[in-house]
């Protein structure tokens, strides 16, 4: 018996059979999600392009975007002057365009730190008691050479810099503490973590592999380097949603791994208050031989996203050698006058200019030396082959010593 089989029906299982015969087996991505508009030619220094669309702008162009957005996040190589000399040029551009409106965001101050920030921008302190009151070389230790101009720059025009990071207390309980181990009063200091990003746990696994870190767990690690893009990211929120912070717009300076791919401080903000933003960031694409070993030995996942907006691509340079070495160890006398020389290291310049153990330095071409800081500042402020006048005290008597400041070993 033959059988028939209507049209409408013929032409339904026709189309199941297209249809599956279209379902992907598997997902086929095309290009590079992080780069998918390729350069037709290898970069150059000075070049910037625009990541998502392959275009090559200008850094004026680069700027005129950035002052349409709300927030700007800048990734930057903390030791790079070329990369500092980005940032600032950017902070004048949008302080030009929004005079009086622009506010600067850093990750290098932690919250702690906010009063003598506000002391500096309103020009009550110098650099020497902004260093010492800001606590500089404990919490963040790198040369002030790097951020001085730009820090001078919001301080000439009145800009507001906001210290964005977590204070070291909460560093060092969620070192120690998963959230549920904390007690309601530490869980009330934290900021709202979130701990499962898949990339963010990518990215700070590939960096975990290459660093030191004194006994410390990759779970830890984690959660520092997730505490540290939650409070700066509650930082920002915080200073847009406060009165002073209301109609101001913000560039947020930070380390590039805390900003690339989006998903360290700029996804965390959003998240909380959802504002127009962009982000810049730097390739070094000539590195010295002699810096080769500044870069760190890591391989990062695929992520599917471009690492930034905007590319710069840089060179790597180095800040010109300052600061010098007396060679001591010395703590303030009990009266505060002077520093008492616990020891000379040999060969240094201290022992070359007759410097000896028990001495007490007095004064440095002139500048009276009171605490340590006040040696460390006049020492860091010098130039390699220069010379210094100390007054030193020994025993009953006082007298002055001349002291050329030459590379020590």
């Amino acid at each position: 018996m033959i059988r028939f089989v209507s049209r409408g029906v013929s032409i339904a299982i026709l189309c199941l059979c297209f249809l599956a015969a279209c379902v992907p087996t598997g997902k086929r991505v095309m290009g590079d999600p992080q780069n998918p508009y390729p350069l037709q030619a290898p970069p150059r220094i000075g070049q910037i392009v625009h990541l998502p669309t392959g275009a090559i702008v200008s850094a004026e162009q680069m700027f005129a975007m950035a002052g349409d957005v709300r927030v700007v996040y800048f990734g930057e190589t903390h030791d790079n002057p070329a990369s500092h000399r980005l940032e600032l040029q950017l902070l004048q551009a949008l302080a030009e365009r929004y005079p009086g409106r622009q506010a600067l965001g850093m990750e290098m101050f932690s919250r702690s730190q906010q009063p003598a920030l506000d002391r500096w921008v309103a020009g009550e302190i110098g650099e020497k008691d902004f260093l010492r009151e800001s606590r500089w070389f404990e919490n963040w230790g790198m040369d002030f050479a790097h951020y001085r101009d730009l820090l001078n720059f919001a301080r000439e025009k009145r800009i507001p810099v906001i210290a964005l990071n977590a204070d070291k207390g909460l560093v060092g309980t969620i070192r120690g503490k998963r959230p549920e181990q904390m007690s309601a009063e530490e869980q009330a200091g934290m900021p709202r973590l979130d701990l499962d990003d898949p990339y963010q746990r990518g990215l700070v696994a590939a960096i975990f592999g290459d660093h030191r870190h004194k006994g410390m767990h990759l779970d830890a690690f984690v959660r520092v380097q997730t505490l540290w893009d939650e409070a700066m990211a509650e930082s920002v929120v915080r200073y847009l949603e406060s009165p002073s912070g209301k109609g101001m717009r913000l560039l947020v300076i930070a380390g590039g791994n805390h900003v690339n791919y989006g998903f360290g401080i700029p996804r965390r903000v959003f998240r909380r208050l959802p504002v127009s933003y962009l982000s810049i960031g730097g390739r070094e694409i000539d590195i010295p031989a002699h810096m080769q070993d500044r870069l760190m030995n890591v391989t990062l996942p695929e992520f599917p996203m471009v690492p930034y907006d905007f590319m710069a691509f840089l060179a790597y340079e180095d800040l010109p050698k300052t600061g010098v070495r007396l060679g001591i160890i010395v703590e303030p006398t009990p009266a505060g006058q002077g520093l008492v020389i616990k020891k000379v290291e040999p060969g240094s310049n201290a022992e070359r200019g007759g410097l000896q153990q028990g001495d007490r330095l007095l004064s440095l071409d002139g500048e009276a030396l009171a605490d340590p800081f006040d040696l460390v500042y006049a020492l860091m402020r010098k130039q390699p082959d220069s010379r210094g006048t100390l007054r030193v005290g020994r025993q009953d008597k006082t007298f002055t010593i001349d002291v050329r400041f030459t590379s020590s070993p």
